[in-house]
C-alpha cells in the first residue's frame, strides 16, 4: 500500500495547482542583498529576519509541517502533500526555510521519540520560524569521531552543569535551542555508553558563541563554548547514558535514511537543467559547448546519474525492490547525493573555461557567480552529517558486511 492510497489522482493534482498559483501570488521580491543558498548561510540579522518571515509565512499558509501532529502546528496530512508542496517549492527557487535543523533533525525526532511535554514544548515554535534550532555535535580536534567528544555534563541535583566546546553549530550564534551530545559518565567500559543527550536552552548563562567565516566569505557557523553552564535536568532527553542512541537516530534524519522532516526548500538545489543552460548560453570558439561532443557525452553520463538518483528516491519507498540489501539505498542517500552535486557544479564552472575564477560581484561572472559559491557551498554538504569517506564506512560495514579493518 502506497502512503496515498485512498487519495484521489485528481485531488492531488487540484492541490498542486494550488500550492504552484500560492507561489506565484506569494514570492516575495529580491530583498537587494544576497539570499543564503543554504541554511548555512545565515550570517545577519537583516538575512534572519527575511527568512524568519518567509518561512513563518509558507508555514501559516499550510504549507509546512503537513505531515506533522495537528495538535502541535502541524496539518495532520498524508505525507505525499508535503512532498508535493516541496516539489513545487524548489521548482519555482522560492528562499529557503532556514530552521533546518529543527525542522529536519529535532523535530522528527521529538515526534517519534519525545515526551507529550517535549513535543508540546518544542514543535510549534520549529514550525512557525519563532524558536531556531542548533546541533551540538562535533568538537574541535575530533573530526568525525564522534564517540571521542569530550564535552561534560554532570549531574547536580535537578541540574546539569555542562563545561567544553562544540565546532560548525550552524545558526549557534541565533539559536534558542541546541540538540546536544555530551558525557556524563567518563569512566563508562564503552564510550558510547557515557553519553546522553539533551534538548539545552541556548540562553543559559555561560555559553557564548564565536562566528567561523566560511570560503565563500558568508558566515553561518559558529563555535560554541559553555563554561559551567546549568541546564535543568528536564533538558535530559531518554534516559542518562543512551545519548548514543538517540545521537545516531538524529543522523539518520540528518542523512536521510528516515523520513519526517516537516518540509520546505533546505538548499537552493542545482538540477541538469541549469547546467545545460549554461552549456548552451557558454561559447567556445564562437560556438555553443553545447555542440561540442565530449561536452555532450559528459552531460548525458551526469543527466543519466541525475535520473537514477531519483528513481532511488522512489524506489526506497517500495520495499519489494529494497529486499537484497535493506536500508542500502537510504544510508547510501547523502553520499550519492552530495557527491553528485559537487561534481555537477564542479563541471559547471570547468565549462565557464577562465570566467569559473570570477565570483560573485564581478560583472562579467557567468550567472552573477552562482555556481561558484554552489561549488564552494557544496562542501558543507559534503562534510556535516558525517564526511563521504564516513559514509562510504557505512555502507561498507552495514549494507555489505565488510570487516572494521
Amino acid at each position: 500500500m502506497t502512503e496515498h492510497q485512498g487519495i484521489e489522482s485528481g485531488e492531488l493534482s487540484d492541490f498542486r495547482k494550488g500550492v504552484a498559483d500560492w507561489i506565484k501570488h506569494n514570492t516575495p521580491a529580491d530583498p537587494g542583498f544576497l539570499l543564503p543558498q543554504t541554511f548555512m548561510e545565515v550570517g545577519s540579522e537583516q538575512v534572519l529576519s527575511f527568512l524568519r518571515e518567509w518561512q513563518h509565512k509558507v508555514w501559516s499558509s499550510g504549507y509546512l509541517g503537513m505531515a506533522w501532529p495537528k495538535e502541535y502546528g502541524g496539518g495532520g496530512m498524508p505525507r505525499i502533500f508535503q512532498q508535493i508542496a516541496d516539489e513545487e517549492m524548489k521548482k519555482a527557487r522560492v528562499p529557503i526555510c532556514f530552521n533546518v535543523i529543527g525542522l529536519g533533525w529535532a523535530g522528527p525526532l521529538i515526534i517519534d521519540t519525545g515526551t507529550d511535554f517535549e513535543k508540546e514544548t518544542y514543535l510549534k515554535g520549529i514550525l512557525s520560524g519563532e524558536d531556531i534550532w542548533c546541533q551540538g555535535f562535533s568538537e574541535p580536534n575530533h573530526g568525525s569521531d564522534l564517540g571521542s567528544i569530550q564535552t561534560r555534563a554532570e549531574r547536580d541535583d535537578n541540574e546539569y552543569i555542562i563545561n567544553g566546546s562544540k565546532i560548525w553549530t550552524t545558526m549557534g550564534n541565533y539559536a534558542k535551542y541546541m540538540i546536544l551530545l555530551a558525557r556524563t559518565d567518563s569512566q563508562a567500559e564503552r564510550r558510547y555508553n557515557g553519553l546522553s543527550f539533551f534538548l539545552a536552552p541556548m540562553d543559559a548563562k555561560g555559553i557564548t558563541t564565536s562566528p567561523i567565516q566560511k570560503l565563500t566569505g558568508d558566515y553561518g557557523f559558529t563555535e560554541t563554548f559553555f563554561d559551567d553552564v546549568r541546564i535543568p535536568a528536564s533538558c535530559l532527553m531518554g534516559e542518562e547514558g543512551h545519548g548514543w542512541r538517540i545521537a545516531m537516530q538524529t543522523l539518520q534524519y540528518e542523512r536521510g535514511a528516515e523520513a519526517g522532516a516537516a518540509g520546505g526548500v533546505a538548499i537552493l538545489s542545482t538540477v541538469m537543467n541549469d547546467l545545460l543552460r549554461i552549456a548552451k548560453d557558454v561559447q567556445r570558439d564562437g560556438e555553443p559547448l553545447m555542440q561540442d561532443p565530449v561536452t555532450r557525452d559528459n552531460l548525458v553520463k551526469f543527466l543519466i546519474e541525475e535520473q537514477a538518483l531519483y528513481l532511488a528516491e522512489n524506489r526506497v519507498k517500495i520495499p519489494a525492490l529494497c529486499a537484497d540489501y535493506p536500508n542500502s539505498v537510504a544510508l547510501s542517500t547523502k553520499l550519492r547525493g552530495t557527491e553528485f552535486f559537487r561534481r555537477m557544479r564542479q563541471y559547471a564552472l570547468t565549462l565557464q573555461g577562465a570566467s569559473s575564477a570570477l565570483y560573485v560581484g564581478d560583472e562579467d561572472a557567468v550567472e552573477g557567480g552562482f555556481w561558484q559559491r554552489a561549488y564552494m557551498n557544496n562542501f558543507s554538504t559534503t562534510i556535516g552529517g558525517g564526511t563521504s569517506q564516513i559514509q562510504a564506512n557505512i555502507i561498507g560495514e552495514h549494507v555489505l558486511g565488510l570487516p572494521k579493518d
